[in-house]
């Protein structure tokens, strides 16, 4: 909410109206400048949750300042250029899906093309263009039992016994996994003392994998395990999940525009290696749809600070920050601007895009 206060303000200040609430999400905007005449669509997005208990350890400020600025930058052009220019805030990219519900609800209707940054960390070698990520799910997974006192036990329903059962069940299935699968799960919630059998117990999972559809298959698999761990200890289980982030398919055409663009500021861009496997993010959603790209530059110099940590929050605060945050406003104006007047940039982003994403996607 402060964000999109801050933001809207910045934006009215410059005579820009914003549309908050954009598409029934409260914490969401959008913001138009149209060109002289109709054309292209292009969308810079905004991120700008921070990490709880950490702050913007993500570097979500830095997203959405860049986004901004390109906005505000591009904007002053658009008189002369045919097209259209939105910046649209999307909220909850860690943890909720926002970009997904965006999507869902209409938000990148009408959008030819998407561009946004990410910061990193490491200096040059990781200012990363075509980067792409794996498809993330969530599941969370509340057992209902039955107290009883630790001495007669089998006068109980033990929640925590059925959590438990469905760890070793996952790791019993290991050995299946593909290459990119990955389960990592926590108890949230496991009893209130040891003499007392629990009555309840929470866990919580998350899924990564090549793909949405993979994700989709391990979902499966777990709430099978979770129905065997019912009928083995009479349990009764709650599950609830998230929309799945998808797989990420950067545009390389747009990215390698990106890349012309940074080198101008003084910003050399590289390719990541393709055997790290890689997080996830909801912009994967939003590149099934339409050619995106959410390229990297790095905000500090140190590799051993790492993303998600107090460290990097205080580093995304720096001046080294602010700097990337002019030069990657700056890199993405221009590239918005040579996807409005290049209609050959246009067509092989489009044909890539077209070329790249699976084909059960167009189902």
């Amino acid at each position: 909410y402060k964000a999109v206060e801050l933001i809207a303000g910045v934006l009215k200040h410059h005579g820009f109206e914003v549309e908050t609430g954009y598409c029934g999400v409260p914490t969401s905007f959008m913001a138009v400048k149209k060109g002289k005449e109709p054309g292209p669509v292009v969308a810079f997005l905004a991120e700008y949750d921070a990490l709880r208990g950490v702050g913007h350890g993500c570097g979500h400020n830095v997203i959405a300042t860049c986004a901004t600025g390109a906005f505000l930058g591009l904007a002053s052009r658009m008189d002369e250029l045919a097209g259209e220019i939105r910046l649209i805030g999307t909220p909850a990219e860690e943890g909720g899906a926002g970009k997904v519900v965006l999507l869902e609800k209409g938000a990148f209707d009408g959008v030819d093309f998407a561009l946004m940054m990410h910061p990193t960390g490491g200096g040059e070698a990781y200012n990363y263009i075509n980067r792409g990520g794996r498809a993330s799910g969530s599941l969370t997974v509340t057992f209902h039992g039955k107290a009883a006192h630790s001495s007669v036990p089998a006068r109980g329903i033990n929640a925590l016994n059925a959590a438990i059962s469905v760890f070793n069940q996952i790791d019993m299935l290991r050995p299946n996994f593909e290459t990119q699968d990955n389960i990592n799960g926590v108890i949230l919630e496991g009893g209130v003392a040891g003499n007392i059998i629990p009555e309840r117990a929470k866990c919580e999972f998350c899924l990564r994998a090549a793909t949405m559809k993979r994700i989709e298959e391990m979902l499966e698999m777990i709430k099978g395990c979770v129905r065997r761990a019912e009928e083995l200890t009479g349990a009764r289980a709650e599950l609830e999940s998230e929309p799945i982030y998808a797989e990420r398919y950067p545009c390389l055409p747009m990215c390698e525009a990106f890349k012309e663009n940074m080198a101008s500021l003084g910003i050399s861009m590289c390719y990541p290696d393709p055997a790290e496997l890689f997080g996830s993010s909801d912009i994967g959603n939003v590149s099934i749809r339409i050619p995106a790209i959410h390229d990297y530059l790095s905000i500090t110099d140190d590799p051993a600070i790492e993303a998600h940590s107090a460290q990097y929050a205080e580093e995304a605060a720096k001046p080294l920050a602010d700097e990337i945050c002019l030069k990657g406003a700056k890199g993405l104006a221009m590239t918005g601007y040579d996807i409005l007047t290049d209609e050959t940039l246009r067509r092989e982003s489009i044909a890539y895009h077209e070329k790249t994403v699976p084909s059960f996607y167009n189902k």
